[in-house]
């Protein structure tokens, strides 16, 4: 019998990349798809000697086309970090609401089962904690960051239409925190913000006064999740996190710690529309997917910190890449 297909678009990314590794493993046929806007080639160049793998440079905004047979498809593309898709603002809503559109659309005339990533912003600043999946949010639209907001809002809108109107097998993943190996150092969220000013000998930045809150969880975690939810039989949004709380002064201490260094935190005025809480209800993962997470914080953020700290100078210093306006 032959080995069924699966397209994963975002795939040259921190959770691409992942997931390009477990479906080879799973003994699928691997198409990777990436415009490298913030991806890079560096998380997914073991895979090009595999016979199992193939990749098209291409931005999934324009018409998507794939020849032959598609079992599965991940649609993982989009800018994930403040710093993106606030420089990006355009690329980050076109890709989720263009590219999710040509992707539901490819599934449609594949006969295809598409799993589409959405996030834990749907929620916005929550008034509700933790967050549910039946939960409705509070964003901003207008906000700085609701071209991130409204672009999964929107995608998980289409997703669902495509679903109930075109009976295509659909499924919907909101990610909270996740964190690991093939992170970008200076893509502005918390964890590879830290490491990175520590191991460069910086003060660590704390926006507002760090009482606000998220829950990391570790990649190898996220990962099954999302490979459960994709088996299931289950259309509507799932949860799929750590719901372990820390308040990012805490977490800041906890780096200064693992990595030994001397730095001390300093305060900066926090964003507009930054979350208070995060932290996710994962009872319906438990549920119907039969998962939880079972790396705790210490021992993922030992692994993540050797990755980095074998990063050259020349990466540790390294700007983050940006595509053109547009």
């Amino acid at each position: 019998m032959a080995s069924k297909r699966v397209l994963i678009t975002g795939a040259a990314g921190f959770l691409g990349s992942h997931l390009c590794d477990r479906f080879i493993k799973e003994g699928y046929l691997v198409i990777g798809m990436d415009n490298l806007i913030t991806g890079s080639m560096k998380n997914i160049q073991h895979l090009f000697k595999l016979k199992e793998f193939e990749f098209y440079h291409h931005d999934v905004s324009k018409f998507v086309h794939v020849p032959g047979q598609l079992d599965y498809i991940l649609h993982f593309a989009s800018p994930a970090s403040p710093i993106d898709y606030l420089k990006i603002p355009i690329q980050t809503l076109k890709v989720g609401s263009l590219g999710t559109h040509n992707l539901l659309g490819l599934a449609k005339s594949k006969k295809a089962r598409i799993l589409v990533a959405s996030t834990s912003e749907v929620y916005g600043d929550p008034q509700v904690h933790p967050q549910n999946e039946d939960y409705w949010g509070n964003v901003n639209p207008v906000g700085p960051r609701g071209v991130y907001d409204e672009a999964k809002r929107f995608q998980e809108a289409i997703t669902m239409a495509y679903h109930t109107f075109h009976q295509v097998e659909t499924r919907i993943v909101r990610i909270f925190n996740t964190y690991g190996p093939r992170m970008r150092l200076n893509d502005g969220r918390a964890l590879p913000a830290f490491i990175g000013q520590a191991l460069r000998g910086e003060d660590l930045t704390v926006f507002g006064d760090g009482s606000q809150t998220r829950s990391f969880c570790y990649v190898d975690d996220l990962v099954e999740g999302i490979y459960r939810l994709l088996m299931s039989d289950y259309a509507y949004p799932v949860n799929v996190g750590n719901p372990d709380e820390i308040t990012i002064k805490e977490f800041a201490e906890e780096i200064i710690k693992l990595t030994g260094t001397v730095q001390k935190i300093v305060n900066k005025s926090l964003p507009q529309d930054d979350p208070k809480q995060r932290q996710p209800d994962i009872t319906r993962a438990k549920k119907i997917l039969g998962w939880e997470p079972k790396v705790n914080r210490a021992q993922g953020l030992q692994v993540t910190y050797q990755y980095f700290k074998n990063l050259s100078k020349e990466e540790l210093y390294e700007n983050v890449r940006f595509g053109e306006k547009v």
